[in-house]
């Protein structure tokens, strides 16, 4: 037996089931037949192939090269952040504890 509450449920997501089923019905009749239409790399060349090990370095290359730009920048803003930090809880620590860092005197005065 359903309770009243699971029926209202049911009903509710009856609508976001028609949906999805009607964006599946439009995405297969969009592009019919699409991913049988496109080889895999492995079936058109062997996989032993020095071509797809060659492709496979090549790949791996660009990648990190990617990644490692991106990082790079990335890291950069987060040691910044990080030194401003710091910076600022170490002389709030100083400041708290009466040591604030006094400025040495100028030579000339």
């Amino acid at each position: 037996m359903t309770s009243p509450g699971a029926r209202a449920v049911s009903k509710d997501l009856d609508p976001l089931v028609q949906r999805v089923d009607a964006l599946f019905k439009r995405h297969a009749e969009a592009a019919p037949g699409a991913a049988e239409d496109v080889p895999v790399l492995t079936e058109i060349v062997d996989p032993g192939a020095p071509a797809v090990e060659a492709l496979a370095l090549e790949l791996e290359r660009a990648v990190l090269a990617r990644l490692e730009k991106d990082l790079d920048g990335t890291l950069a803003a987060l040691r910044g952040v990080l030194r401003q930090a710091v910076s600022a809880a170490v002389a709030r620590e100083l400041e708290a504890r009466g040591l604030a860092a006094k400025r040495p005197a100028s030579p000339g005065g």
